[in-house]
């Protein structure tokens, strides 16, 4: 593990909560006990996963607010921003929050308290998804026009100098992004989840094995819709998707496996593994993820984000490779 001794000398300055440099940010959950420590230098954002809207729609809901301050200490060493991430698949509750004036401005208020009283650096807003049910979630043709007023709202109450980001589609759907883009700093494209064997969930390139979207594809929809290049963070996963039966698919599980081979896809650059002639898991390794972060750097956006810290091995492979890529150290 890489120590943060390369950190102690770069404590978060007081009153600095965001920056225009390369991001490399990790979703840590609130359901898992794991601390990002003593690895915390191979990170400049954290998304705390997650926070709900409450049950009367004015307000938030902290999954473990005792585990958030905890990440929040770490601040104290470390130039490191911490996020409150609000939402996650199958949270409901926005379409009912963004509906009314009322509702949104309460929700922005204490979207503000929660960032004053915790010391946080920003808030990252991932509803899944406006207008869609997808998720089992309430929805309304109304919700994209909302979730813009909503940003807008949130912008209003934590200021200029606070980080406000939100979490998207891969195929860049359910958002006026022109229409946010005065009040968001970041876009993280949720690249993953695709695809099933026999395809892959989080390829960067498009080949007979990728899944619906692909890395370039969901960069290009997303610049076609009108995001700023410079704002836009590429989303991997630390996880594969697998068939089933085939059990725990996180990184540092599929590690310790001796019975798949695993196998190269050249055009993609993604790889995978193969029992009894076929694809059993979709994933990613240090190889993929070195071609994703060049493309990243390559084509000027701003960095990457994972989910999540804890799917990663032991010595930290995979958030090694995405540190290394992005800031373009050997």
């Amino acid at each position: 593990m890489i120590a943060c001794m390369m950190m102690l000398m770069l404590p978060m300055q007081a009153g600095k909560h965001k920056d225009d440099g390369p991001v490399v940010a990790a979703y840590v959950t609130g359901w898992n006990a794991d601390m990002p420590l003593p690895d915390c230098s191979v990170l400049t954002h954290i998304n705390y996963a997650f926070g709900n809207v409450n049950k009367t729609y004015d307000g938030v809901i902290i999954q473990r607010p005792d585990r958030l301050r905890q990440l929040v200490e770490l601040k104290k060493n470390n130039k490191i921003y911490i996020v409150l991430s609000i939402g996650g698949w199958t949270a409901g509750g926005f379409s009912e929050m963004a509906s009314t004036e009322k509702r949104r401005k309460a929700f922005a208020k204490d979207c503000k308290r929660i960032v004053k009283d915790f010391g946080l650096d920003g808030i990252d807003i991932d509803w899944e998804y406006p207008s869609s049910s997808e998720a089992g979630i309430s929805s309304s043709p109304a919700d994209i026009d909302n979730f813009t007023l909503l940003m807008k709202e949130l912008r209003k109450a934590l200021g200029k100098d606070y980080l406000l980001s939100c979490a998207t589609i891969a195929d860049a759907r359910f958002v006026d992004f022109k229409a946010i883009d005065p009040y968001v700093d970041l876009v993280n494209i949720m690249m993953y989840d695709v695809g099933n064997p026999p395809y892959h969930h989080a390829a960067l390139y498009r080949s007979e094995m990728s899944g619906r979207v692909t890395a370039e594809e969901a960069f290009q929809a997303h610049l076609d819709a009108g995001v700023p290049v410079n704002k836009l963070v590429m989303g991997v996963p630390f996880y594969g998707r697998s068939v089933k039966g085939f059990g725990d698919s996180s990184f540092g599980a599929l590690v310790k496996r001796n019975d798949a081979t695993r196998m190269w896809d050249d055009v993609a650059k993604a790889p995978y593994l193969v029992k009894d002639g076929e694809m059993v898991c979709t994933y990613e390794d240090a190889e993929s993820l070195s071609w994703k972060c060049k493309f990243i750097k390559e084509k000027g956006m701003r960095g990457a984000m994972y989910w999540e810290y804890r799917c990663d091995d032991e010595v930290g492979t995979l958030r090694n490779a995405v540190w290394n890529g992005i800031m373009g150290q050997p």
